[in-house]
């Protein structure tokens, strides 16, 4: 997909503040620090549009950004890290969840996970929460360049196994270092935002 435009328009902590343009929504959910924002800058080519930390926890807020004016990538705050107050964990898990269930615009949710490891407690419970919510879901793997090709597959296997993968899911191994699966993911994206 040639990219024209794509602007961060608003960080969001309620309903009212999300676009309401109509245009179709991508989420992404994964744990703090597993590259949600250095996947989005892949995607897009840009170097720096959302923003990455070294530091898990930094997205706090719901980041809406506009791609060619006609579709959004949604950053989620990441889940799983620790280093914040519970209260603060159970108010992104609510504004999460209200935006997951009832965002009408909501096409697909892309689960970042870490392809090197298996996918965390929290990875298989966003993923059954999906399912459970019949929420369409694209399973990312990335990282895939900090672990030789060879061992992809047995990785994938891994992550599959783990996540009790529905066959009928689309699993992407990626690298937003070297752009392995961004092609891929561009094709799944295309048929849920055109």
């Amino acid at each position: 997909m040639k990219i024209i435009n794509a602007e961060m328009v608003i960080s969001a902590v309620k309903p009212e503040q999300y676009p309401n343009d109509g245009l179709p929504e991508i989420a992404l959910a994964g744990r703090s620090n597993v590259g949600k924002s250095s996947l989005i800058n892949k995607m897009l080519q840009r170097r720096s549009l959302a923003r990455t930390s070294s530091k898990p926890g930094k997205t706090q807020t719901i980041n809406f950004y506009r791609i060619n004016k006609n579709f959004y990538f949604v950053d989620l705050p990441g889940y799983g890290y620790a280093r914040v107050s519970k209260t603060v964990r159970e108010q992104w898990g609510e504004m999460i969840e209200k935006y997951l269930t009832s965002r009408e615009n909501l096409k697909t949710v892309l689960l970042i996970t870490d392809l090197r490891h298996p996918p965390t407690k929290d990875d298989k419970m966003m993923y059954d929460w999906l399912k459970h919510y019949h929420i369409p879901v694209i399973v990312i793997g990335t990282k895939a360049d900090k672990i030789p090709k060879g061992k992809w597959e047995k990785h994938k296997k891994i992550a599959k196994e783990t996540l009790q993968f529905d066959p009928n899911d689309t699993f992407i191994i990626f690298s937003s270092d070297t752009g392995q699966g961004r092609d891929q993911l561009w094709d799944e994206l295309k048929k849920v935002v055109s």
